[in-house]
């Protein structure tokens, strides 16, 4: 871990721990809290898009821009709780970006939120080894039958599963928690998409360590 803010380094001295704005995907907010809590990130500030962007990564991009522009000048640095989500490297450009504008601005890093809760070199292991793989966070779990079977449209035409779902073998729930209640109705969920079951506990990943890494990043003086 970083030293705590207030100390100094050979690169210059501390002005104390910078005000953080994090703008995620509102499927990762109980998680950024939970960190930010256990670390006590007292400089942190929390605002989340909504979730049921995940089901139309093309309008994420445009999310983002307007809710930086509303936060311009706020926060010395921000972080985007999203990954690639889909948004096909928009969210890359946003950060250029904004830092050509003077704002210190990072992306959580790989395509998803799988990547990071699983950890890359696992996922892209797992996905190697089996390209058929469904997955699923606790918030989704939680979620399911709101974002997936509703928010695709299978709940009012079932047909719509084997179109979304035929090309699938398994689940995989990526846990974050060790949680009986979730364990049944990640189970449940692959019971209603058709696909084999398997789950994984992950804990919260490189999701904790981004956050805490850049939220405690000492700011010096040259």
């Amino acid at each position: 871990m970083t030293n705590p803010a207030g100390s100094t380094n050979p690169a210059g001295t501390t002005i104390g721990a910078p005000k953080v704005l994090i703008l995620a995907c509102g499927a990762l907010a109980r998680e950024i809290r939970d960190v930010s809590r256990l670390h006590q990130l007292d400089n942190v500030t929390l605002e989340c898009l909504p979730a049921s962007l995940h089901n139309r990564p093309e309008r994420i991009g445009e999310a983002v821009r307007q809710r930086l522009n509303r936060c311009r000048g706020r926060y010395e640095r921000i972080l985007l709780g999203y990954a690639d989500c889909g948004t096909k490297g928009e969210l890359v450009d946003i950060c250029h970006e904004y830092r050509e504008s003077g704002t210190e601005i990072e992306m959580m890093p790989g395509a998803h939120c799988y990547q990071f809760f699983a950890g890359g070199e696992r996922f892209a292991t797992m996905h190697d080894d089996d390209p058929t793989a469904f997955y699923l966070t606790d918030y989704l779990v939680k979620h399911f039958e709101r974002i997936i079977m509703g928010g695709l449209g299978i709940e009012a035409h079932p047909e719509l599963r084997d179109m979304y779902f035929g090309n699938y073998t398994k689940l995989i729930y990526l846990a974050q928690t060790d949680d009986p209640v979730l364990d049944e109705k990640a189970l449940a969920a692959a019971n209603r998409l058709g696909l084999a079951y398997e789950r994984l506990s992950t804990g919260y990943g490189e999701l904790e360590s981004q956050i805490f890494d850049f939220a405690r990043r000492q700011t010096t003086v040259l």
